[in-house]
């Protein structure tokens, strides 16, 4: 007697796509296979006509973060208690958010403080990448081990600061002295960095000469984070990992540059990774100049058609591992407050549309087949981030995460299919195809358009990532 069957869909699992029941025992997947009428559960879910994935991992959001273009006003994104909703809703059943390490602190104190904040706020499952920033003392990185043991392996970099210096705005930028330093140490302890990669020096006098220039509109913001700024930070930052030994993963990775450093790096074995978000992959620096443009911008800018055709490149074969959101939400009006080039909100609020996005736009117009769909929208980012078996794959034994797409939908997307703030950068999108019904542990949580998971069903997940990821290219 099972507690859960899921009958008559087509189930993705790494061994292919075939009409098979899943049968849930608790938490967690018991078995995929045939239909066997002779089964019995406490409720059998009919999905025919439905497309059953793994739950989405979104590997990469900034809930209840500081607000870096306004810090004199202490605002904060949304928090996990508003934003998780919308994952839950959009399929996504884990997601990965930052603990900023900045001089002052260290890592045991901020991972105190982060997972405090979460408790009991979270609709779907989480976990922390250790953000490093700034003139840290050296004894911050002899906490590195403990932390990787503890369950939290990943760790962020910034190679520039995003925008101008202000005294009310903490630091961001590793030099690259500390950065060695942190791969070495990360490394060692089977640990992977993370890493967004601009060019500080040409970043900084872009906005420098800009300003100078008169050129402040945030229509200008792809010419001060440019292409060529992406390109020499990639490169950089790969040779050093590749001298320290350390593996690392490129966060929204924005430019056809990037995509090829990356794909170079994995041609030569060596464990490079890169994640891309949807909007980067649909919107290009032309739509800044919409009324609403800047709904669409996050830190690095948005770029060009060629960037976004190698984007869907990289997603579709190889080059980029995962879609993200870098998830920063916030109002309408605070999205839309800033006006010039440092001064623009960045991050997204894409998080519940990401999973229909790519299916629509990767599946349906690009061919996508439906193993890639759930590799780059959970696979592969549970693998990389040491989620993975327990998350990120229908097969028994994991956790029964799963997001039921239902193809039929046909439609463009209205303010009322969000459930987040008062906006949506992906309002009037033509979509084929949405998720229907979305399942976290064994429970489902999302069915017929209602929310049943009550607040502070996520938990916190401990990750572990396997060696082979940080010994070669995989994902």
């Amino acid at each position: 007697m099972y507690d859960l069957i899921i009958r008559g869909g087509q189930v993705v699992t790494p061994q292919g796509v075939g009409q098979w029941d899943v049968a849930v025992q608790g938490e967690k997947i018991a078995s995929v296979g045939l239909a066997d009428p002779r089964a019995e559960a406490g409720r059998i879910i009919d999905a025919t006509g439905k497309i059953v994935v793994p739950g989405g991992i979104e590997p990469h959001a900034h809930l209840a973060s500081l607000i870096g273009m306004r810090p004199e006003g202490r605002l904060f994104t949304l928090g996990p208690e508003e934003d998780t909703v919308g994952m839950a809703f959009g399929g996504t059943t884990t997601h990965i958010d930052f603990c900023f390490v900045h001089p002052l602190t260290d890592i045991p104190t901020a991972l105190a403080r982060r997972a405090e904040r979460w408790k009991g706020k979270a609709y779907v499952d989480y976990s922390f990448h250790l953000a490093l920033g700034g003139a840290l003392p050296l004894k911050i990185f002899d906490q590195i081990g403990d932390a990787i043991r503890d369950g939290f392996p990943t760790f962020k970099v910034f190679t520039a600061e995003i925008l101008p210096p202000h005294p009310k705005r903490p630091p961001f930028r590793l030099d690259y002295g500390r950065m060695q330093l942190a791969m070495e140490k990360i490394a060692r302890g089977g640990g992977l960095m993370t890493v967004h990669a601009e060019d500080h020096d040409l970043v900084q006098f872009n906005y420098e000469r800009f300003i100078e220039e008169g050129r402040t509109d945030g229509a200008n913001l792809a010419l001060v984070h440019t292409k060529l700024s992406e390109q020499l930070s990639f490169n950089h930052t790969i040779q050093l990992a590749a001298a320290t030994g350390a593996a690392i993963y490129f966060v929204h990775t924005s430019a056809r540059e990037g995509v090829e450093a990356v794909v170079e790096a994995r041609a030569h074995r060596l464990p490079v990774y890169a994640e891309t978000l949807h909007h980067y992959a649909c919107f290009n620096a032309d739509d800044y100049r919409k009324p609403r443009g800047f709904c669409y911008h996050t830190y690095p800018s948005l770029k060009f058609a060629e960037d976004q055709a190698a984007l869907w490149e990289g997603l579709l074969r190889d080059g980029v591992s995962t879609t993200a959101t870098d998830e920063y939400p916030t109002s309408l009006e605070v999205k839309l407050e800033g006006k010039r080039i440092d001064d623009v909100t960045g991050g997204n609020l894409g998080a519940e549309a990401r999973m229909g996005i790519i299916y629509t736009e990767g599946v349906v117009k690009r061919g996508m087949s439906l193993e890639r769909f759930a590799d780059v929208t959970s696979t592969n980012a549970a693998r990389i981030m040491g989620l993975y078996p327990r998350k990120g794959v229908i097969a028994p034994g994991s956790d029964a995460d799963l997001c039921l797409v239902d193809p039929s939908v046909s439609r463009r997307l209205r303010r009322e299919d969000f459930h987040v703030a008062d906006y949506s950068p992906w309002e009037n999108w033509e979509i084929k195809g949405w998720p229907s019904m979305t399942v976290l542990r064994g429970k489902v949580i999302v069915e017929n358009g209602r929310l049943s998971a009550g607040l502070g069903f996520g938990q916190l997940v401990a990750r572990k990532i396997d060696p082979v990821i940080l010994r070669r290219p995989a994902s």
